[in-house]
Order: structure tokens, then sequence, then C-alpha cells
């Protein structure tokens, strides 16, 4: 009884043919996490003398999917072997175009995808030992060249994946397409004029250098810790701890400050004194705050402290100073430092602060006059 089951037809195929196609099937579902992690553990192998600490485990978890989605691609492939389409449907064979060809090219399409992926991701891998390399050495260059070439090499793999499903896939002679598309380059290059542009801006930045991964830059209204520099875009973590990209572009042709490259910080310091402020006091107060500034070991030599002039509400000291830092934060602890000292100084002094302030003068006048009522 069960052999005249399997043998029952069903659309041109017994039930064996399809108990086969599906078993197969599901057996590459259920096992695909199990044959990915193994092919990543013989791949590692390769890999592992110069992984450092990047451990088996990253790149497992990188090559699971698309090495996962191979496995299912070429189970469905055996097990579709077994079935066939049924002889009155007269399906056209591959070299024809219908069904079969269309299924056989998806296909074909799909596998090669499928190992670009892996590839892609092998690239990713290679990425991730390459930078914990970096991390351990004193110069951020490599920090900067890393991801470059990354993007680079996956790009390229890209392309050449893109050259092989059109010459395996649809037959088309490369040579012949490669020579034409010299006809055609002028248009693409206006096409693609920004993202050319981005790509050149990328390479003169690579070659200037006017800052690298982990600067502390300002390109006009953004300023922010440079991340990561690709092909197309920078991106810089802002002050206010979002990301944002922009195109090498702009990084190349807008005014840039480079924060890091800073010797030192430059600080210009208003003091308003209330107008009865004593002139002893006030010269007291200056040469005070410059004996401060001259013994500060973060302040330049060269700071100056003057009574600068009469304001309309405040008698004004200016204090011009430079802190012996290229860090934001530090800097502004110093001038935190100095402030309190300032404060400290004018208050010792027996004066204070003034703020803007408005004096009016009533005259009184007394009534001199009388109305004269006629």
């Amino acid at each position: 009884m069960s052999t005249e089951f399997l043998n029952l037809n069903f659309l041109g195929n017994t039930v064996e043919n399809y108990l086969w196609c599906f078993g197969i099937i599901l057996f590459g579902i259920i096992f695909q996490r199990v044959l990915s992690r193994v092919f990543a553990l013989l791949l590692y192998r390769i890999f592992k003398k110069y992984s450092g600490n990047v451990g088996v485990k990253e790149f497992q978890d990188l090559l699971h999917r698309p090495f996962a989605t191979f496995v299912i691609l070429v189970a469905g492939y055996i097990g579709f072997n077994y079935l066939q389409f049924p002889v009155n449907w007269n399906v056209a064979p591959e070299e024809k175009f219908g069904l079969r060809m269309v299924i056989h090219r998806s296909y074909l399409i799909a596998v090669i995808v499928s190992i670009t992926w892996v590839f892609l991701r092998i690239v990713d891998f290679m990425g991730l030992i390459l930078i914990d390399r970096a991390t351990r050495t004193s110069s951020r260059l490599d920090d900067q060249l890393i991801p470059f070439f990354k993007d680079g090499l996956k790009i390229f793999i890209v392309i050449l994946s893109f050259f092989f499903i059109l010459a395996s896939v649809f037959n088309v002679n490369i040579v012949t397409l490669i020579g034409g598309l010299g006809i055609g380059g002028l248009a693409v290059a206006l096409a693609a004029k920004e993202t050319l542009e981005n790509l050149f801006g990328s390479f003169t930045i690579f070659l200037d250098k006017p800052f690298v991964v982990g600067d502390h830059v300002k390109v006009g209204p953004i300023q922010g810790h440079v991340e990561t520099i690709g092909l197309r875009s920078t991106r810089i973590r802002t002050l206010d701890k979002s990301l944002v990209t922009v195109p090498n572009k702009k990084m190349v042709d807008a005014e840039l400050e480079n924060i890091t490259q800073r010797t030192f910080w430059r600080s210009r310091t208003v003091i308003n004194l209330v107008y009865n402020t004593k002139q002893e006091s006030l010269k007291n107060i200056t040469s005070e705050i410059q004996k401060f500034l001259d013994e500060h070991p973060n302040v330049k030599e060269g700071s100056t402290v003057n009574f600068d002039q009469l304001g309309q509400s405040s008698l004004d000291i200016l204090a011009v100073y430079f802190v012996r830092t290229n860090d934001a934060d530090e800097f502004a602890e110093v001038k935190e430092e100095i402030n309190f000292k300032i404060m400290e100084i004018v208050r010792r002094n027996g004066t204070d602060f003034a703020y803007p302030t408005t004096s009016i003068y009533i005259e009184k006048i007394l009534k001199c006059s009388l109305l004269l009522v006629l």
C-alpha cells in the first residue's frame, strides 16, 4: 500500500519525488546554521594567525546569513532536480525564453549574489582584524586608510560580480560591453557628477591629510570628531553626540578648521567692575590677575591684562591669554579655574562686578509760578 502511495502521480511527478524534494529542502533549512558555522570555522583557520583579538564568533556571525542563504539555494537546486514540469504544459527549454529560462537565470543570479555576499563579509572580517591592529598603534593614519580601502575592495567585488552575472547568466560579451562604455562614458560621467566629485574629494583627503580619523574639526556649522572617512562621505560625531554624514566634496571645498591641530586655545575675557571701584583697587586687581596668569602652568607666556575702557555702566578690564592645550574640555576646565580666581581677586579688593544699569536723576522743581486767572 505504501509503495502504491509513493508511486501516485501528481502534475507529472510521483509522491516519492515530492518527498525527496521537500525533504532535501527541509534538511537545508534545518542544518543551514550548523553548516554555516562549520564553514566559518574551517575558513577562520586561514585568518587565525592574523586575527589578534578578533575571535571566531565574530567571523561566524558575519558569515551566517550569506552562507545559510547559499546552503538553502543549493538544497533547493538538488531538491527540485527530483521534479519536472508536466509534459502537457509544453514548457520551453532553458535555451528559449520561457518559464524554464526565467527560473534558471533567477537561480543563477541568486547563487552569484549569495557568493558575493560571502566575499563581502570576509572583507568585513579582514577590516575588523586590521582595525584591531590599528588601535594598538600610535598613528591614526591607518585608522583612516582601513575603511577607505575596505570600501574600495567591496566596490571592486560588487562590480566584478555584476560583470560575471552579465557574462555567465545573460551571455553578454564583456569585452564588447567595456568597449561600448567608452561611447557612453561621457553621459555616465555627467550623470554621476556628484559621486565622482565626492570620490575625488576622498582622494584629496587621503593625499593632503587635512584631518584624520579622531580629529576634532569644524566644517561650516558642523563641529565634532571624525569617526570614519569613506569613498563618498565623512561621518562626524557632533558635540551633542549625533552622527552627521558630510559629502567629501564639501569637506574639501568648504572652510575647514582642524581644532585638534591647535597648539593653544585663546580666551578673551572682559571683567566689568562697578563704577565706585577705587583706582588703587583697580590697579591691584589688574596686577594680581596678571600675576596669576603668568604663574599658571597651563597658560602660555605673553598674556595681557589691562584696564580697557570706561563702559556705559562699568569699568572694563580686558584679560587675553592662551591655554596650552588642543582639547576643548581641558580648555574649559582651565578657563573655569581662572574665572573662579578672578572672582576671588575682585571680592578680596573690596569691589564687585557690574551689570547693565541706568541711573535716572529727577530734579525737584518747586512751584514758582501761579496760574493767572483772568
